[in-house]
């Protein structure tokens, strides 16, 4: 089989290279986060406190534990500093379903309300 060329598809203009794409910028590892983890805040009790890390991570724990027995048996838990934390009751109210535009009853519930503190919303 004989291929022959025409003098049009000889003279096709080279395609210019294509651009390469700018490579994806390697995801960083986060120096800072915007949230601190349980891990970081031992450390940083640790740091702080001059405690170990186990006995900071200790501590730590005892004082959410603490925190979220007393938020369970419907007490406010106040933190100097940083704020208050409540349990409100919530009303039943009619919803809708997303998807179908039908209307649900949602009933009663509780839910955790984060106040916070005056001084610590002054400095922000």
């Amino acid at each position: 089989m004989l291929l022959t060329m025409t003098k049009k598809s000889a003279k096709a203009p080279a395609k210019k290279p294509a651009a390469k794409a700018a490579p994806a910028p390697k995801a960083a590892p986060k120096a800072e986060s915007s949230k601190v983890a349980k891990t970081q805040l031992v450390e940083m009790v640790a740091d702080k406190t001059g405690l170990t890390k186990k006995q900071s991570e200790e501590a730590v724990s005892a004082m959410l534990d603490v925190i979220v027995g007393a938020i369970k048996g419907g007490q406010s838990v106040g933190l100097p500093g940083l704020g208050t934390l409540s349990v409100k009751a919530t009303a039943a109210r009619t919803g809708v379903r997303p998807g179908t535009s039908e209307k649900i009853q949602i009933p009663a519930g509780k839910k955790v309300a984060f106040k916070v503190a005056s001084t610590l919303k002054g400095n922000l």
